[in-house]
């Protein structure tokens, strides 16, 4: 509908009616689904970084403490009964999607849903008719400066979501964490209240901004343990001071090729998940954990059953003799945290296959990316991601700019090739035993965006599988 009325409707006056059109729908699907987060515990999670993960990380840590939930994030959603990849090339896709699937979880009998919210979202209200109970803040760094104009209009619309917990009616659970409406004050004495609560990365530039919205708990974790709770109460102004603090610190985190570990409150958790990063994802979720008052044994067992997340650093095996592996990261940070990972598996030579994030985002990493890839990569092949309406030999040719400089060779170790799948295929052609393949930008991602707003249905996963068979 949206792209019919910009046909129709003058650009200008498009873009005047296009916050009422957004807020417009939000409502009217909360309202035709019956507003369906209030009778949920609601957990939003945002930030740039390890989103995702840590919606995963705490579903399967709720659940093992046995509270069914559900959830939707850039790599998967679940309704409670099942799980399914995401398609939408949406974080937080169209507001009746939202609600109805909210709904689902309720008829589902789930007691948790989590909400990855990004700030596309924010901006278009789709977070505005949702209650929310805790925030989770992950971390912040330029991202989408284009849609939003600059970093701080980016950290301020995130902002939008804390200041809207205000706004978010107080919820009562009984023993089995059901949302109940009670009557009468009488009836709330046998009730439990919810208290809104909001959980920051201590260890980000951005915290104490984020710490200063109003909240009736907060929780600061960190893997700094020099700083004592005093540090962060004393960044935070009088309206947003609270008594209901508390500091969670991770220490001796420790990676491998086999997992990462750290300890917690003197308890060691040992994850199956490659990547120290992935040990901030779970001091995230621990902290949530205790939030909610769970089973310290539970929240460990939660954590350590997870093996792996949907085209996170997900290996690909069809019985070859060299490694595979898609990953999400399309961001240089992301991709910088992801060699260092790759380094702790033992390899011969990395062969990278990558884009650029795709048209209209930030145009300045482009070179960056291939200048991370070439130092990094003994074969780099940029290929196609996500164009929208830019030219995709435009893009792949701005971040070789970057892989040239850093001393690749075109067409010796460095091959621009659009076609992703003939991308992908020259990669494993080219690989000898003990290499490893890296392909990045859309790990589970289930299409590719082209112009005039079309996708074309695409797995990376499912796309090395296939040209994997046909060696």
């Amino acid at each position: 509908m949206l792209e019919k009325l910009k046909k129709i409707i003058p650009r200008k006056f498009f873009k005047a009616l296009q916050p009422v059109y957004h807020y417009f729908f939000s409502f009217i699907s909360a309202l035709v689904f019956g507003f369906p987060s209030r009778k949920l515990i609601v957990i939003g999670v945002t930030g740039t970084t390890g989103k995702t993960s840590t919606v995963y990380l705490i579903a399967k840590m709720l659940e093992y403490s046995g509270y069914k939930t559900g959830f939707t994030s850039t790599a998967m959603f679940s309704d409670g009964n099942r799980e399914w990849l995401n398609d939408k090339k949406m974080t937080m896709p169209g507001r009746f999607f939202i609600s109805r699937t909210l709904r689902q979880m309720l008829r589902n009998k789930c007691r948790y849903a989590i909400i990855e919210t990004t700030s596309e979202g924010i901006k278009q209200f789709r977070h505005r008719f949702i209650n929310y109970d805790v925030l989770i803040f992950t971390g912040l760094y330029p991202e989408h400066i284009e849609s939003h104009g600059s970093f701080e209009n980016y950290r301020n619309t995130k902002g939008k979501l804390f200041s809207h917990l205000k706004n978010c009616s107080t919820k009562y659970i009984n023993e089995q964490r059901e949302v109940v409406h009670p009557k009468s004050e009488i009836k709330k004495l046998d009730l439990s209240r919810i208290r809104k609560t909001i959980i920051v990365n201590g260890d980000d530039n951005e915290s104490d901004y984020f710490l200063n919205f109003w909240s009736e708990a907060k929780i600061v974790y960190s893997l700094d343990d020099a700083q004592a709770e005093n540090f962060y109460l004393h960044k935070m102004n009088s309206d947003s001071i609270v008594k209901d603090f508390s500091l969670l610190v991770g220490k001796d985190i420790k990676a491998s090729g086999e997992g990462t570990s750290l300890i917690v409150d003197n308890e060691q958790i040992n994850l199956r998940l490659l990547g120290s990063f992935n040990a901030v994802n779970a001091l995230t979720a621990y902290a949530l954990g205790l939030n909610q008052s769970l089973e310290i044994k539970k929240i460990i067992k939660g954590l350590e059953g997870v093996k792996n997340l949907a085209g996170k650093i997900e290996s690909i095996e069809t019985g070859q003799d060299f490694k595979v592996i898609i990953d999400y990261s399309f961001e240089p940070r992301a991709m910088q945290k992801l060699y260092e990972v790759i380094s702790l598996i033992p390899y011969e030579r990395l062969i990278h296959v990558l884009g650029s994030a795709g048209g209209g985002r930030d145009k300045t990493r482009r070179p960056i990316l291939g200048h991370l890839a070439g130092e990094k990569a003994d074969i780099v092949i940029i290929t196609n991601e996500d164009p929208y309406d830019e030219d995709p030999l435009q893009i792949i040719r701005e971040v070789s700019v970057g892989a040239i400089d850093s001393g690749k060779i075109e067409n010796q170790d460095l091959f621009l090739v659009e076609d992703r799948r003939q991308a992908i295929k020259k990669a494993l052609e080219l690989a000898k035993e003990n290499d490893l393949v890296l392909i990045t930008g859309k790990g589970a991602e289930q299409a590719i965006c082209v112009a005039n707003g079309k996708k074309i249905p695409w797995d990376d996963r499912l796309v090395a599988k296939e040209e994997l068979v046909r060696l």
